[in-house]
């Protein structure tokens, strides 16, 4: 996959450059110290970003720009770095299985619960927003298992940090772009798991939707809900907000269910889902605003093909 110019490919050829080395370091400390004795670190790796990252502060400064009409203050761009440095480190607890540690708030329980009654298995999409790690607690509630899903390349790359926190979080990885990925995901869903992925950015050469967000056209990608079309399964949003200290917030919906979706209401299904999307994520960047994890330009014109939401979002064919 290409990855050159636009706000996608800014992502990537980063490689999420500032978030490896934290995690990594995180992870030793955290599973050396306990969550407690190794928060005292997170503050000096806010001012750490804060100051010596340039590029983020001025991507950080648009995303206000957009939100509040106004440029945010050194105070707000600092807590901006801590919430982003506080969910890292919160991970490594989460995916060691220390929910106990958490004093996690569940909205959408209800519709959720409701869903996985029928015994299926369902898309949960989020954003680079919060903590999507929090998906966890949503399993463990309802005794199911969840799995995400990620570009190979991603996948590689986390999986060794993964395994330094708990040897079978590897396992609950599947990668995109793979022969096999499809029947693994599909196989899951018939298990009634949960599969996650994160739906706000893609690659060059993915196609994607231009939707307006926070006050401009944003590109976003179109995959996540193709792939939701072809597996035939219900789409919830999903934000694990951090709120401060050890609390979180959960928050879940309903986006969309294309289990019993006709292949000629599948462009209208999709357009409605997406724009979906996009409001649910734009609502919680409004009531939280510090919980936003997309350090580049995000509203830089992407050089992806373009799906026009004027003329509908197409489905690859899965059969009738």
């Amino acid at each position: 996959m290409s990855a050159q110019g636009g706000a996608s490919a800014e992502w990537a050829t980063r490689r999420e450059r500032s978030q490896v080395p934290v995690v990594r370091f995180m992870v030793w400390l955290s599973l050396l110290l306990g969550r407690p004795l190794s928060r005292v670190v997170l503050r000096g790796i806010a001012v750490y970003f804060l100051l010596f990252s340039p590029a983020s502060r001025k991507a950080l400064q648009r995303y206000y720009q957009h939100l509040w009409q106004r440029p945010a203050g050194w105070g707000q761009l600092y807590r901006h770095f801590l919430s982003f440095a506080t969910t890292i480190h919160d991970r490594v607890f989460v995916l060691n299985g220390q929910m106990d540690l958490f004093d996690i708030r569940l909205e959408g329980r209800e519709a959720l619960e409701a869903e996985l009654a029928k015994g299926r298995g369902l898309i949960i999409m989020g954003a680079h927003f919060g903590s999507f790690a929090m998906l966890k607690a949503f399993g463990d509630a309802h005794q199911r298992r969840a799995h995400m899903l990620m570009y190979e390349e991603n996948a590689s790359k986390i999986n060794g940090i993964l395994a330094a926190i708990n040897p079978d979080a590897p396992r609950h990885i599947i990668a995109l772009n793979r022969v096999d990925s499809m029947l693994l995901a599909r196989e899951k869903l018939e298990q009634g798991d949960m599969l996650g992925l994160l739906a706000d950015r893609g690659l060059d050469d993915d196609d994607v939707v231009r939707l307006p967000f926070l006050g401009e056209e944003a590109s976003f990608p179109a995959g996540p809900l193709r792939l939701a079309a072809m597996l035939r399964c219900p789409v919830f949003f999903l934000a694990g907000v951090y709120e401060a200290g050890n609390r979180y917030r959960v928050h879940a919906v309903p986006l969309a269910d294309f289990s019993d979706c006709p292949r000629g209401e599948r462009p209208q299904r999709l357009q409605a889902a997406q724009q979906a999307y996009v409001s649910e994520l734009e609502e919680q960047c409004r009531t939280a605003p510090h919980n936003w994890f997309n350090f580049f330009d995000f509203w830089k014109p992407s050089p992806a093909k373009r799906v026009q939401t004027g003329q509908g979002v197409t489905a690859p064919d899965a059969g009738s």
